[in-house]
């Protein structure tokens, strides 16, 4: 009983020294993505690939380039996919920095993040099961309800904000997506919320919820 009692005590000392070095890095990969400068590499670039941004809205591109990654850190093994397409663009720039990319994915997730287009992915659905992966966890962080959402998120808002023609443009009120100029997705749809219909994003393909590349 003696030895039994000790190694379950050792057992779970173990299982607790295991928790805290887990929840130690998990810390440490946040407060290295909360403080790191995106601008210093990407934002000349930025300027030269959408020259209609400012300066103060690339910094929001930023802000929603450091929630996209914030999303990665918590995916627990779901695939997500990118709603914005400004946002898309600066990581596209952020990628073509080879060894500040790979040293900032091993320190910000511990892992390389893959960018993989729409025409890669193993599914046509894939996309639109990865929108509503990337919808949850950013409406959870803004601390938006995901099925009644008083707002959009930062990066399911920002293409709009921004004015991006060739952006990716969501409204919550689904019957704007039917009216003269809406926007194109419904991100009611998304979250199942009221007005959930046959047509909402699920597993029937299509763009009906908008985005496009994901991370893998």
């Amino acid at each position: 009983m003696g030895t039994t009692l000790q190694l379950l005590l050792a057992g779970a000392v173990v299982l607790l020294f295991g928790w805290q070095m887990k929840r130690g890095r998990s810390r440490q990969r946040a407060a290295y993505l909360a403080d790191y400068d995106f601008a210093r590499l990407l934002d000349r670039r930025l300027a030269l690939r959408r020259p209609q941004l400012d300066a103060a809205q690339r910094r929001l591109v930023f802000d929603g380039l450091r929630q996209w990654f914030a999303l990665c850190q918590h995916k627990d093994g779901r695939r997500l996919s990118m709603p914005s397409q400004a946002v898309d663009d600066a990581w596209h720039e952020f990628i073509l920095f080879t060894r500040n990319y790979a040293q900032f994915c091993q320190r910000a997730l511990g892992r390389f993040l893959h960018h993989v287009p729409a025409e890669a992915m193993s599914s046509p659905t894939q996309a639109q099961r990865g929108i509503r992966a990337t919808w949850q966890l950013a409406c959870r962080a803004e601390g938006i309800a995901p099925d009644r959402p008083s707002h959009l998120p930062l990066l399911f808002a920002l293409d709009a904000q921004l004015g991006l023609a060739d952006g990716f443009h969501y409204s919550l009120d689904c019957r704007d997506t039917r009216a003269a100029g809406g926007a194109p997705y419904c991100a009611s749809h998304i979250g199942c919320g009221s007005g959930c219909s046959s047509d909402s994003c699920g597993d029937s393909g299509g763009s009906s919820c908008g985005g496009g590349c994901g991370g893998d």
